[in-house]
């Protein structure tokens, strides 16, 4: 299933995009506010991609790969929903993470708001979720441009400060 917006063309991962997740999980720059830092090796992103391939599998959703329509061949995040457990409570997680030649042009909104859209419309969640470090101001500002609303602090990375839980419900959605 491949999904397309104004900008954006999204696909299901898939196990040769591991060069790819490596590239930029694994760069420091779009982990500045990961407390676990960038991916070490590639073999770590294999093992991340083999567990959302399963997700997708067990699901029938997950994360995407991320282009844009003008230049379908080069990924430049990935992003999706998945099922987390943060701090002992599971919830339907917005996730996503671009590349650093994407940020600053809107792509990471344009996503969110499409990702929300496609979770209540065609999966038929009733809430999504997100999490964000309260020092990450960028990607609080995307959520919030995305409906969500800050719900509380959860301690979700043991020794690190709190993380911020947003929400976003079917009901409120369908009010936006």
């Amino acid at each position: 299933m491949q999904l397309i917006t104004s900008r954006l063309h999204l696909r299901p991962v898939i196990a040769s995009d591991a060069d790819d997740l490596f590239r930029i999980y694994g760069d420091p720059a779009t982990n500045t506010f990961n407390p676990a830092g960038p991916y070490p090796e590639i073999d770590y992103a294999r093992d991340v991609l083999a567990r959302w391939i399963k997700h997708w599998e067990d699901c029938g959703f997950g994360n995407w790969a991320i282009t844009l329509k003008d230049n379908p061949e080069r990924i430049i995040g990935f992003g999706g929903l998945n099922i987390r457990s943060y701090a002992d409570t599971a919830i339907n997680n917005l996730g996503y993470r671009f590349s650093t030649e994407s940020w600053g042009k809107g792509l990471a909104t344009e996503f969110a708001n499409y990702a929300v859209s496609h979770g209540f419309g065609d999966f038929k969640l009733p809430e999504i979720s997100a999490v964000v470090r309260a020092d990450h101001l960028a990607s609080q500002k995307v959520l919030m441009n995305a409906g969500f609303k800050y719900v509380q602090d959860i301690h979700d990375v043991k020794n690190a400060p709190a993380s911020m839980l947003f929400k976003l419900t079917q009901a409120e959605w369908d009010k936006s």
